[in-house]
């Protein structure tokens, strides 16, 4: 009688890439790709956010269109008032740089852009956003936390000045990769978070 063959399934294409060059993020336009992570350290220029009041520092939430995303970014930041002012040249360099690559991979006419001071347990649930795609780079404190969706262990974290770009369920039919705000309510950290998403007609966002 012939052997019976048993016939594995093809596993997988690991839905994560990570590198240390900024090429890396290309990659999430691979289909299997659902986070792209630039692993880099955090720009020296940036390290005096460290040291700014948090009660002095504005929230931003704007939509910028990309053909002037660089002046966009630049009155935005300056918008929010003096609390960026020690860093205002390097801030506005790192945010404007994020959002043009961003920009490149995900057309749109506008981007959504965030910079938010983090004190809570935001988004504390691991989740998968309502966009097409969203960029994320902590740039003081903690950095955002990552699993893959079929098991929350062992969870990942970035370090500050990493840059990720994840999928959003606008794009992914089977989630295979989660994100949260590490759990920091009462501990007294602070976090400054960057976050684009692309600006499209049917965009459905969640905070």
């Amino acid at each position: 009688m012939a052997p019976v063959l048993s016939i594995a399934p093809a596993a997988l294409s690991p839905p994560v890439a990570r590198g240390s060059s900024e090429a890396v993020l290309s990659t999430i336009t691979d289909q299997d790709v659902q986070l792209a992570l630039w692993q880099r350290p955090r720009p020296f220029a940036l390290a005096p956010l460290d040291r700014l009041d948090p009660a002095s520092i504005a929230d931003i939430d704007v939509e910028i269109a990309v053909a002037a995303l660089c002046d966009g970014v630049a009155r935005a930041i300056d918008d929010a008032g003096p609390g960026y002012a020690p860093v205002r040249t390097a801030l506005i360099a790192e945010v404007a740089a994020r959002a043009t690559g961003f920009a490149a991979l995900f057309p749109a006419p506008c981007l959504r852009l965030r910079l938010e001071v983090v004190q809570t347990n935001a988004c504390w649930k691991f989740h998968m956003d309502y966009v097409r795609a969203r960029l994320i780079a902590t740039l003081s404190g903690r950095g955002t936390e990552w699993c893959l969706a079929d098991r929350t262990d062992p969870i990942e974290r970035m370090t500050a000045g990493e840059v990720a770009i994840f999928k959003g369920h606008m794009l992914v039919d089977e989630p295979r990769i989660l994100h949260r705000s590490p759990p920091i309510d009462g501990s007294g950290e602070t976090r400054l978070l960057l976050a684009i998403d692309p600006v499209t007609p049917d965009r459905h966002q969640i905070a």
